[in-house]
């Protein structure tokens, strides 16, 4: 039951919302999991599913510890999947549009503070001094750009020659759902992105076409090797969080609201879709500045 449906909404997806593979995946999981769920309660027929039906499947994915983001991702699932189906007249009513998502607490994401963001870029930069590799030199400045900008890791293995901006000293990043936009280099970042460049074509092989960043085998770098690279990085600071690329991209949000930066131009920065998802950041910097007020404050 349902799986035929199920492939189609997920071919409609693919095409019209341009999801990622993994996000497509997911969504294939989520929604088979509820028509195991619908078999085994002796639902034969969609059209027979109704609400209660529906919260049986989340409470029953509760009840055995599922994360709250994960219940989050497979309502808003559910939901799209009915929802098409009563769109295009499969359904005469829609079971799943009264589904609400488990609330999400509050989580803070960890982040370097700017000490310990400098102290790496630092030690990369004494590598390229000491050693003046090619691969000193990429690790360098693929460390700068995540930092700098803040960018995905999938974004940063995903730039190509054509995106560095000599003129206006920006990169055209390709965010998800393939919308384009543009972000400033500091100075540093450029410096050292330039260094790379003069040295690229010595590892580059005929496999990286016209990838700004490339492996020891001369291909696009992979996104595992840039995950090593900054966990590696990180590691070599004493007290720094062990934290991916996503967490330099954390900290160079942080850092631009701590110093002033507006909401709006660090939401256009890093590519999100919803502010929503951009003021995570402005929480962080509050429970900073509160972790400083009961520190020195006399009546904190």
């Amino acid at each position: 039951m349902g799986e035929e449906e199920r492939s189609a909404w997920l071919r409609a997806l693919e095409l019209d919302e341009h999801l990622s593979p993994h996000t497509l995946r997911a969504y294939a999981r989520d929604v088979e999991g509820l028509l195991e769920h619908l078999r085994r309660l002796g639902r034969t027929d969609l059209a027979e599913v109704g609400l209660a039906d529906l919260r049986s499947w989340l409470a029953n994915q509760q009840s055995r510890g599922m994360a709250r983001s994960t219940l989050q991702r497979r309502a808003a699932a559910v939901r799209g999947f009915f929802g098409w189906l009563h769109r295009r007249g499969d359904l005469a009513h829609d079971p799943a549009q009264a589904l609400r998502s488990p609330r999400l607490g509050r989580r803070l994401p960890p982040t370097l503070d700017q000490r310990a963001a400098e102290a790496v870029l630092a030690r990369a930069v004494e590598a390229v001094t000491q050693e003046d590799t090619p691969l000193a030199r990429r690790d360098a400045a693929l460390l700068e750009v995540l930092y700098a900008c803040g960018i995905r890791v999938s974004e940063l293995c995903g730039l190509d020659l054509g995106a560095v901006d000599p003129d206006r000293r920006v990169l055209r990043v390709l965010g998800k759902g393939d919308k384009e936009r543009s972000v400033p280099v500091g100075a540093p970042a450029w410096r050292a992105l330039q260094a790379w460049l003069e040295v690229r074509g010595r590892l580059a092989g005929p496999a990286a076409g016209q990838a700004v960043f490339v492996g020891e085998r001369g291909a696009r770098l992979d996104q595992r090797v840039v995950r090593r690279i900054v966990h590696r990085a990180l590691a070599g600071v004493e007290g720094a969080p062990d934290l991916g690329p996503h967490g330099l991209r954390h900290a160079m949000a942080t850092h631009l609201l701590e110093g002033g930066a507006d909401l709006r131009s660090v939401q256009e920065l890093l590519g999100h879709a919803s502010l929503a998802t951009t003021q995570i950041y402005t929480h962080v910097t509050t429970e900073r500045l509160r972790s400083a007020f009961e520190q020195a404050h006399p009546r904190a």
